[in-house]
């Protein structure tokens, strides 16, 4: 097939290219017939451009429907001052058309490509069913040049200092710990499987005994697990290794990278964010005592308060009973809240009972004596009304509104339980509370560590402890002492990346003795049989001079969509999967042949 390559790109023609004969290769945006003229955004990678085209002049021009595929043949030239469109990069110019070949026809469309409105109300399956059409829109183009743009500054920072980019198997080995592994029928030997991998975790490690000391790569990852806006069966990290490292040197490496590529791409793609200032620092214990998560989203305060200690000798039965119970007392506050009617502070108990909540106290700081009915003042001359405040001592009740910090005005919410369940409902509340009173800046990336995680927390429903991250990350060596008798007093290197209420990576100083892994697997139940199975091969290499070294792998996907704000990780991926992992365009999952059955030896049950 021969056809007219193209001269110029759309996107860039420019008022200085006026008179210029050109040909462009393209679709047909949109097409506007006015009778004794037709117009028609012409659209390439780069841009649009506006054709003007004369049905007279122009054999066959009826033929041109919207994205349809184009040779175009014509001559830029200025658009009359008075119909020049500012908002477009190429909005000066337009080209007179003397000829054009139809590449490629187009039947109607499923959705509108050209109507960005309208694309809000198209069905999520269908989109993702028709792609192909779905990516030619302008605003998805964009989304995907700046994810190629990402990953392409990523490696130059990485390779800048001296790290090898080294890709690691696809087929591995079944270690299943934490989702479930897709597994592939090995056809060979019928009843043994590869599993896909959940992340490069142990060949990276395996890296850095042999010599390789600085290792990256552009991950695709692998994990069976329930499907949520922020998760896909498969996505891509940003997998990184190094050997004799600290663990400082991987978060001054990794806080490096994140601030310059984005205050690159922020520039590149014009991108509505304020420029990246440098990562706040804290520990698990203060983030979950502070903001009730280790994934806090610090675009506004809000911080939690906890009365416990003088819960025990409150005059309100809830706080005294609970106290006396081993229960926690802890809370946080409104601002504004007072405008909320007894209405809306019942759908605020419903929303925290969603989340295993007993039940929810609060009172309303008032703003005077007469602001509104029941109003009691305190001895400090603050005033408190409704809710539970008429059951609070006034000394009690000036003691709380110190500890909460609360202004005239707010709302103050109580939570009584136990410490995690209390942080897991006050830390939604908190969020919740952010995004009605409007406090977050949406051109604020707030990226920040957290760091000193527990190495283990207990399962009650197994009856044993399980690693909070992974098996190979390091105890602290000040806490090694108690990893026997006080497992759960023991922290762990290891750090996680969080911005604007997400992770967005996770990394630690990794095991590098075969008799501290080893006590580790005895910890988490893991028998010397089972070790031997599943991670033999680990525990070998690690007898052959294994470094200390240590990692990080940032998501990809869901950095895109920080930076882009988008709500769901299928916004900034070519092919996601919808719900339940479904890919509606090749319609996968399905079925297979008998005859495939018969080579992996195996039967549908």
């Amino acid at each position: 097939m021969s056809f007219s390559q193209r001269t110029e790109l759309c996107g860039d023609l420019r008022a200085e290219n006026s008179g210029k004969t050109v040909v462009l290769n393209g679709w047909a945006h949109k097409v506007r017939d006015l009778g004794g003229v037709t117009f028609v955004d012409f659209r390439d990678r780069s841009g649009l451009v506006q054709l003007v085209i004369d049905p007279t002049k122009i054999e066959g021009s009826g033929e041109i429907r919207t994205e349809c595929c184009l040779a175009i043949h014509g001559q830029v030239r200025m658009r009359d001052e008075a119909v020049r469109n500012p908002k477009m990069p190429t909005g000066d110019v337009e080209i007179e058309v003397t000829s054009f070949e139809l590449l490629g026809p187009a039947k109607p469309l499923p959705f509108p490509l050209s109507d960005e409105d309208q694309m809000q109300s198209v069905n999520e399956e269908l989109r993702v069913k028709y792609r192909y059409l779905d990516l030619r829109r302008p605003a998805m183009h964009r989304k995907l040049a700046l994810r190629s743009a990402a990953i392409s500054k990523m490696r130059a920072y990485l390779d800048a200092r001296d790290f090898y980019e080294i890709e690691t198997p696809i087929f591995t080995k079944s270690t299943p710990e934490g989702a479930r592994d897709y597994l592939v029928p090995y056809r060979l030997e019928p009843g043994k499987f590869y599993a896909l991998p959940q992340s490069p975790q142990q060949y990276k490690q395996m890296l850095m005994v042999a010599g390789m000391e600085k290792y990256y790569q552009v991950a695709r990852c692998f994990r069976d697990e329930s499907q949520r806006s922020d998760r896909q069966p498969e996505f891509t990290q940003l997998d990184i290794e190094l050997s004799f490292c600290t663990q400082e040197d991987i978060l001054q490496l990794i806080e490096g990278l994140c601030v310059t590529v984005t205050n690159d791409l922020i520039d590149q793609f014009s991108l509505d964010l304020e420029k990246l200032q440098p990562f706040y620092r804290m520990t698990y214990a203060d983030s979950m005592n502070l903001y009730g998560t280790d994934k806090p989203d610090l675009r506004f305060g809000l911080e939690l308060f906890d009365i416990s200690e003088s819960a025990g000798e409150s005059t309100f039965a809830v706080f005294k009973n609970a106290s006396e119970a081993g229960a926690r007392v802890r809370g946080v506050r409104y601002p504004g809240g007072i405008a909320l009617s007894r209405k809306d502070v019942g759908a605020l108990e419903e929303f925290c009972k969603e989340f295993g909540a007993k039940g929810m106290a609060s009172f309303y700081v008032a703003r005077d004596a007469n602001d509104g009915e029941g109003v009691i003042t305190l001895p400090s001359g603050r005033f408190i009304r409704g809710g539970c405040a008429k059951f609070l001592a006034p000394s009690e009740a000036d003691a709380i509104l110190d500890t909460a910090k609360a202004e005239a005005g707010d709302l103050l919410c109580f939570i009584a339980d136990d410490y995690a369940s209390a942080n897991n409902i006050l830390g939604r509340l908190r969020n919740e509370i952010g995004t009605r009173c409007n406090l977050r800046d949406p051109r604020v990336l707030k990226f920040g560590f957290v760091l000193d995680f527990p190495l283990v927390e207990w399962n009650p429903e197994a009856n044993r402890w399980d690693s909070v991250h992974h098996p190979f990350t390091a105890p602290k060596t000040e806490d090694m002492q108690y990893l026997a008798d006080e497992p759960g007093r023991v922290r762990a290197d290891c750090y996680d990346v969080v911005c604007n209420g997400a992770e967005w990576a996770s990394g630690s100083i990794r095991i590098n003795k075969p008799d501290v892994q080893a006590r580790v697997f005895d910890l988490l139940n893991i028998d010397a049989a089972t070790q031997q199975a599943r991670f033999g091969h680990i525990l070998e290499a690690f007898q052959f001079g294994a470094p200390p070294h240590g990692g990080i792998a940032p998501g990809i996907d869901r950095y895109i969509m920080l930076l882009l704000g988008e709500e769901n990780i299928r916004e900034v991926m070519a092919f996601p999967k919808t719900g339940q992992g479904y890919d509606p365009f090749m319609d996968a999952p399905s079925t297979i042949d008998p005859q495939q059955w018969a080579e992996m030896g195996l039967r549908l049950s």
